[in-house]
């Protein structure tokens, strides 16, 4: 099967898949991360093909949305081998997926250039605008408060406590998003990240500025 083949039954797969969820890994999420990980292969001279792919698939294997991570991986394998993928693609997609989480900051650095650029691309639709909307609609999902000033930010984690630790929307954005400019891999995804850093920054103000305000 060619390649232009299996991209497009690949969006179909995902979207039939992720369409309906409401926890900010849908299919427009997909969309944007796809989008964005083209750009940036374009402008690292990476293979289009398998940053598409891998893209296009990352958030199946999410263990967030799966029993585990390993269910996930499962999940990726069986359509990719279905779809006729040859055996390189298919170990090249399934370990930039199964290395590009953030995981409480705790994974091993992406060693392919393709992996660097899905990675970006992901963390680049976690920040900024539409990342902060992002946040909010995963905390509302998971049942987490906008804020607690009672309870502070984590500043080291587990991937367990990462995953089911308690904490906040706002304080998610110091254990996380905060992080993730610094942690970019590519000089273009390094400058996309600039922007969207300083989004977060002059939200987080504004925020705090209300916030004392109402507690007056």
């Amino acid at each position: 099967m060619d390649k232009e083949k299996i991209i497009e039954l690949t969006k179909e797969y995902v979207y039939s898949e992720l369409h309906n969820d409401g926890s900010g890994h849908d299919w427009y999420h997909i969309v944007r991360v796809t989008n964005l990980a083209k750009t940036i292969a374009f402008e690292e001279k990476a293979d289009p093909y398998i940053c598409e792919l891998a893209a296009l698939l990352h958030d199946i294997a999410d263990e967030k949305l799966n029993s585990s991570e390993a269910e996930g991986l499962q999940k990726v394998e069986h359509w990719i081998n279905s779809a006729g993928v040859d055996r390189i693609t298919t170990q090249h997609v399934i370990s930039i997926i199964s290395t590009m989480s953030f995981k409480g900051g705790n994974q091993p650095k992406m060693t392919t250039l393709e992996g660097k650029v899905v990675q970006d691309a992901d963390r680049l639709d976690a920040i900024g605008a539409i990342g902060i909307a992002r946040t909010f609609a995963y905390a509302g999902s998971k049942g987490e408060l906008i804020y607690d000033p009672e309870l502070k930010p984590r500043e080291t984690m587990t991937k367990k406590q990462y995953r089911n630790g308690k904490s906040t929307a706002i304080n998610h954005f110091y254990e996380k998003l905060l992080k993730l400019k610094e942690s970019m891999n590519t000089n273009y995804g390094k400058q996309l990240a600039e922007e969207r850093h300083q989004i977060m920054e002059r939200y987080l103000q504004d925020f705090f500025n209300e916030w004392k305000i109402s507690d007056q």
